[in-house]
């Protein structure tokens, strides 16, 4: 009885003791044996399933400058990337900390609520698939109080793809906030 091979290049595949992966080969049993499971009224089937992932990257400081209380500065905080490979869907989000000094008091406090995103449009792209912006303009700016979707992509098919985007932050500093360096955390996440 002979067996054919099916490559499946980076799916790790164990199912049953109808197919065993060698290397990158998963072996399945012969025409002849298969046959013979027929006939004793049993049915295999082969479900390869594997679990794909994307990840991000994100730039790791940026700087508003000096802003004057009640003011509101933004910054363009360098660029985002996502690649995935074999990902039909994701969806990055972005979060924040609120922005504090000092002891972190009220007036040393500006809230996430006070911290604005935009996502902006693609800067470039690999692969096929929609790419959809969280917030395309200005305009469309979102507090960061809760996690907010910054980009997401769909396809088809299931196949390598990258995207990248420069974000902008906006920050409106309360009139009661005191001087001082005020440090936070904006964090993108991928799913």
């Amino acid at each position: 009885m002979g067996s054919r091979c099916l490559s499946w290049p980076g799916l790790p595949v164990r199912i049953g003791t109808a197919a065993v992966l060698l290397g990158s080969c998963l072996v399945l049993p012969s025409a002849e044996g298969q046959h013979a499971q027929a006939a004793t009224g049993r049915m295999v089937f082969l479900i390869p399933r594997a679990r794909m992932a994307a990840s991000i990257t994100a730039p790791g400081t940026a700087s508003l400058g000096s802003v004057e209380a009640g003011q509101s500065a933004s910054v363009q905080m360098g660029q985002v990337r996502v690649t995935s490979s074999g990902v039909r869907t994701w969806t990055a989000t972005v979060s924040a900390s609120d922005f504090t000094t000092g002891g972190g008091t009220p007036a040393e406090r500006i809230p996430r609520s006070a911290i604005s995103y935009w996502s902006g449009p693609l800067v470039s792209k690999t692969g096929p698939g929609t790419w959809n912006p969280g917030q395309s303009t200005a305009n469309d700016k979102k507090p960061l109080d809760v996690g907010r979707p910054a980009f997401s992509y769909n396809s088809a098919v299931m196949t390598s793809s990258s995207v990248v985007w420069q974000p902008r932050l906006v920050v409106s500093v309360p009139v009661t906030a005191v001087t001082g360096t005020y440090t936070g955390t904006v964090i993108h996440s991928v799913a």
